[in-house]
């Protein structure tokens, strides 16, 4: 299995970003999908999540409204759409894969899976 990450950068606040993650090696449509991010020397925290179908996403306070999870279950890619971003969004970001008890435990990472390699965003004040 594996989840490939792309699309981080170092941006200015307020600019925007479009994460991607490709998945192969799993029948992607099984797997509800999530991004978490961990900054230096903090713990990772859940950013937002997808089920398996593309109906229902859920979103940290913090990011919510200016962050957009979506899926393409044929193209086996989940995306994040991060506008307004803002310094404390400053993260390595991770996708990870699901096929548990997704719905009352999307937002802890021990319930995933499987995980990317994660992707660098910077963003400047």
């Amino acid at each position: 299995v594996q989840l490939q990450a792309s699309g981080g950068g170092l941006v200015q606040a307020g600019d925007s970003l479009r994460l991607s993650c490709a998945a192969s090696g799993l029948s992607f449509v099984n797997y509800h999908m999530g991004w978490f991010r961990q900054a230096p020397g903090k713990e990772r925290g859940f950013v937002a999540a997808v089920n398996w179908g593309g109906g229902n996403t859920y979103y940290a306070d913090s990011v919510k409204g200016r962050f957009t999870i979506s899926r393409d279950n044929a193209k086996k890619t989940v995306h994040l759409q991060m506008n307004s971003l803002k310094p404390e969004d400053t993260a390595t970001y991770y996708c990870a894969a699901e096929r548990g008890p997704f719905y009352y435990h999307y937002s802890d990472p021990g319930t995933y899976d499987y995980w990317g390699e994660g992707t660098q965003v910077t963003v400047s004040s």
